[in-house]
């Protein structure tokens, strides 16, 4: 019974962390506004960025991992391998995140001493789809963290116990 909670618990945080990397890719690819000054027109997308793409790309492959290790086996020699995998994961999504904050950071506030305004004041649309990527992006970082505790646990707890 202690086994099948165990593995229901880690079945549902990869279920939860696979939800938001999805839902961070989903609303940051879509992302995009059009605005218009007197005769100067602006459109704003994640395409624009380098970090936003990069944001992209990272939780399009912790999307694509998250899908493929719910079908792993209980069973399988692999899940040695996917603890190493849940690290690189955890690592991927802190260094997309963090580059995307610094590029909406400055998009939302500007920068005086580089001489760049804020553009969020032009296409709020825009920067609030922005800011719910990166907020579903931090959620996907947590259950990861949470995660790598969970399988760290799950693959050395047995180990241990076998060495003794």
């Amino acid at each position: 019974m202690v086994k099948l909670t165990k593995r229901i618990g880690g079945l549902v945080l990869r279920l939860a962390a696979f939800g938001a990397a999805l839902a961070a890719l989903i609303v940051m690819i879509t992302s995009r506004e059009r605005a218009s000054f007197f005769a100067v027109s602006l459109e704003a997308k994640y395409t624009d960025m380098a970090a936003f793409k990069y944001f992209v790309i990272a939780n399009a492959v912790v999307s694509v991992y998250s899908f493929l290790v719910l079908f792993l086996p209980k069973e399988s020699l692999l899940w040695k391998f996917v603890v190493v995998l849940d690290l690189v994961m955890t690592m991927l999504l802190t260094s997309s995140l963090s580059a995307a904050l610094a590029v909406a950071q400055v998009g939302k506030k500007g920068n005086a001493n580089a001489g760049w305004l804020p553009i969020c004041g032009q296409v709020p649309k825009f920067c609030d789809q922005i800011t719910g990527a990166l907020i579903a992006g931090f959620v996907a970082l947590v259950l990861y963290v949470l995660l790598l505790l969970y399988s760290l646990h799950s693959v050395v707890d047995p180990f241990l116990l076998q060495k003794s």
